[in-house]
């Protein structure tokens, strides 16, 4: 097995440096990736949001002329907004996004919340979830027709395990 970066384990297994991986389903679906989703996982629980500050929580998107709007996420971010014809000018962060409009950096943030606290703490509120995330575990294509025994195999292990605590 090898460590990876979580934002790289989709391209591991895509290239098939690994047959399996575990990431998180935001990060997957950021890295536009193609890569088979057999099972997804119970832990890793959250969702990516649009946030705001807590004073500007209610001015609709469409009155917003270009909201710059810093995240992780550029990829999801501009999908979300292109979808409802606003052309955001999106800021790519590496950390601390809720930094974003403290500073005047950003309008805006899309970022992954847990319980909310952080955003709290920050002065932001969620105003729109863009989707749910949990961890997912991925297989390379080629590995799933070519191995398939040993790539079942620990899925169904995988998959036993998950239904056995859920039981407890």
């Amino acid at each position: 097995y090898i460590l990876a970066k979580p934002s790289d384990v989709p391209t591991y297994v895509e290239y098939g440096a690994a047959d399996i991986g575990i990431c998180g389903l935001d990060t997957l679906r950021e890295s536009g990736r193609k890569v088979y989703e057999p099972l997804l996982l119970p832990f890793g629980r959250c969702r990516l949001s649009l946030c705001a500050p807590r004073d500007r929580a209610d001015i609709p998107l469409r009155y917003e002329s270009q909201p710059r709007v810093a995240t992780k996420y550029p990829q999801l971010t501009m999908d979300f907004f292109r979808r409802r014809g606003v052309n955001a000018e999106i800021i790519a962060l590496n950390g601390s996004v809720e930094l974003g409009p403290l500073v005047g950096l950003a309008d805006l943030i899309v970022d992954l919340v847990e319980t909310g606290n952080t955003l709290r703490a920050n002065g932001l509120v969620e105003i729109r979830r863009l989707m749910d995330s949990q961890a997912v575990l991925i297989v390379n294509q080629a590995a799933f027709r070519l191995k398939a025994d040993t790539v079942r195999g620990v899925i169904q292990a995988l998959r036993h395990q998950i239904e056995q605590g859920e039981e407890t």
